[in-house]
């Protein structure tokens, strides 16, 4: 009688576990379950689709044409403050696109950092914008920057950095480890060492997973008054992010940018070694989500790309209108 129970009990917990354990399936655009189409998307060589979004000028008469690479709880309706004038004036035309998984661009099962390269490349060919083009890519958006190979300049903003990357000085990235949130440590150790348990961590009620999911703590004081400035527009812009389930969207991307990478960034050399293009990374002062010290290390180990930090600058350096088109010019202007 006694093994009896405790055999249903141990196939109880096992279910359990497996349930917890296992990521639910996503409700895909398109599909019957899931919420319809509205953006244009291109279909990629393996079937999936990415939705994306035109602002400038036309592709045809542009001068530079530039993608954008959005970050965590974005979409390709990320604002940024950049008038048609600006736009004009520079002959830009800007690229905004759904990374897979988010929005209205289909998953992608076997996301990792070259995949999400793979995907910028196939979606420019498709799109016609010529043999090389620009990349700015925001926050955790930066992680595909670092393998695109059709470049023709790069913005790395405010980026995420992997504290797991070997060439960083163990005693700096312990100090910048340890500076973040207790919960947020713990979320990250889970994305790099037990990626296969992330969506228990992140769906479990024991402990708290994650401050940037409503947590001031996270945010320096210039951080708080965009905020409450441009609240509307970020709650519209988080509900269409995870249109597909947060699992796809949001899990996935923590896993990959804390995961363990197939290369070192530290051991990248100048993609642009007769100066026919520049890499530039922009950095707030006081921010607290990204890594601050571990960036000025990058820029100073990889001295091709060129450091801007604005010193009163929290990580939404890039709402501020002057700032933003600094960026902008920065990676078209060598």
């Amino acid at each position: 009688m006694i093994s009896e129970i405790a055999t249903a009990l141990l196939v109880t917990l096992i279910c359990w576990a497996y349930q917890a354990i296992k990521p639910p399936s996503p409700r895909k655009c398109g599909s019957p379950e899931g919420p319809p189409v509205t953006a244009p998307r291109v279909e990629l060589s393996d079937g999936r689709h990415i939705a994306y979004r035109e602002m400038g000028i036309s592709k045809q008469e542009a001068r530079y044409k530039i993608i954008v690479i959005h970050g965590l709880f974005s979409n390709r309706n990320q604002f940024l403050p950049l008038s048609q004038e600006f736009m004009e004036k520079l002959g830009l035309y800007i690229l905004f696109f759904d990374r897979a998984g988010y929005g209205e661009s289909d998953p992608n099962p076997k996301r990792n950092i070259r995949s999400e390269a793979l995907d910028i490349e196939e979606l420019a060919d498709k799109l016609q914008l010529g043999s090389k083009f620009y990349v700015v890519g925001f926050s955790i958006g930066t992680f595909p920057v670092w393998s695109c190979l059709k470049l023709a300049g790069a913005a790395l903003v405010v980026p995420n950095t992997n504290f797991y990357w070997p060439q960083f000085p163990a005693r700096l990235s312990n100090q910048c480890f340890k500076r973040l949130p207790l919960r947020d440590q713990w979320t990250i150790r889970v994305a790099h060492y037990t990626p296969w348990l992330f969506n228990w961590w992140m769906t479990q009620k024991l402990f708290p997973s994650l401050s940037l999911a409503g947590g001031a703590d996270s945010f320096s004081r210039t951080d708080i008054q965009i905020l409450k400035k441009l609240e509307e527009i970020i709650r519209v812009s988080k509900q269409g992010c995870i249109l597909q389930g947060v699992y796809v969207s949001v899990y996935q991307d923590m896993m990959a940018a804390n995961g363990k990478w197939e290369f070192d960034p530290m051991e990248i050399t100048n993609p642009f070694p007769t100066n026919e293009g520049s890499v530039h990374m922009w950095q707030g002062g006081e921010d607290k989500i990204a890594a601050v010290p571990l960036n000025r290390y990058i820029s100073e180990k990889l001295p091709w790309i060129r450091y801007h930090e604005i010193p009163d600058g929290g990580h939404f350096i890039f709402q501020d209108e002057e700032t933003c088109e600094a960026i902008f010019k920065s990676v078209l202007f060598v």
